[in-house]
């Protein structure tokens, strides 16, 4: 399956700018224990099949195959409420090699080194080696599940950091269609996005090239939002959506046999804007993420 990244949002509203209140998975899901999350389903379209020879496209790795595959994430956030000063809330970035190995229904993804250019956060990314996490797959190869379970010594703010970084290799997968395609193929992948703003993500593939099992796929990225609010958690109120646009393109290269991308990358960006109807309050952020997967 070919798992490329998610949006994360901040928010932070009323005249308390000292903090960006993170709802994409930042705060940790479990202590000393595995957690499975569901991923929302997803919905293959073919819009044109391409050229022959056309081929159902579907994941062919056994039990049991190994892979060595790192993936980092880029994750920024810059905020302003009303007339304050733009304030940064951007995360450290990760960098996370890890070893695959797939079983019948997915692959288990045993850490390495995850590493950061944070001082601090690496420092407590050192008991993070050894982790485990996973995803689980359909037919298809949509993730349907995934599976974190941190090595028992991880802090609160290393399992955050790694969890946000996994939602984020997620949301940005694709899946292949049911119908036979071929190379210059083109077909969408339809999915909500629940990150406290229910969205509507569509992703269009491309099929740029195929070598055996190698496929080269472009992909274009396009949230928007489900509803003209957003509900705050925790009974915290609601925000007017004045503006979103958040979109990006990326190139990933995936072999059939291998149950990870082998190489490629993902950029997601733009603005959004909501105000408080309470306070008359506006705030406004500029957001980009970028999924890296190297072998």
């Amino acid at each position: 399956m070919l798992a490329v990244g998610l949006s994360a949002f901040g928010v932070g509203c009323g005249d308390d700018s000292d903090a960006a209140v993170s709802v994409d998975g930042a705060e940790p899901l479990g202590i000393g224990k595995e957690v499975t999350v569901p991923i929302s389903a997803a919905v293959a379209s073919v819009v044109q099949p391409g050229t022959e020879p056309r081929a159902q496209l579907r994941p062919r790795y056994s039990a049991g195959t190994r892979q060595q595959v790192t993936l980092r994430t880029d994750h920024k956030i810059e905020q302003q409420i009303n007339d304050q000063p733009v304030r940064d809330f951007s995360t450290p970035s990760l960098t996370i090699p890890m070893t695959a190995s797939a079983g019948v229904d997915g692959v288990d993804l045993t850490l390495g080194r995850v590493t950061t250019p944070d001082p601090s956060l690496n420092k407590a990314l050192t008991a993070a080696g050894g982790s485990h996490a996973g995803f689980d797959f359909s037919d298809d190869g949509a993730i349907t599940a995934m599976r974190i379970a941190p090595a028992p010594d991880t802090s609160n703010d290393a399992r955050a950091a790694l969890e946000q970084a996994f939602y984020q290799a997620v949301y940005r997968s694709i899946m292949f269609p049911d119908e036979p395609i071929g190379a210059g193929a083109i077909w969408t992948v339809h999915q909500e996005v629940d990150g406290g703003v229910a969205l509507d993500q569509v992703t269009t593939a491309t099929l740029t090239g195929v070598d055996g099992d190698r496929l080269t796929i472009d992909l274009h990225v396009v949230q928007k939002p489900k509803a003209a609010v957003w509900t705050l958690p925790n009974g915290a109120g609601a925000l007017d959506i004045e503006d979103y646009t958040m979109e990006g393109t990326g190139t990933i290269t995936v072999d059939l046999g291998l149950p990870l991308p082998v190489s490629g990358a993902i950029t997601v960006g733009g603005h959004q804007a909501y105000r408080d109807p309470r306070s008359a309050s506006n705030l406004q952020q500029t957001i980009t993420t970028r999924v890296t997967w190297t072998e």
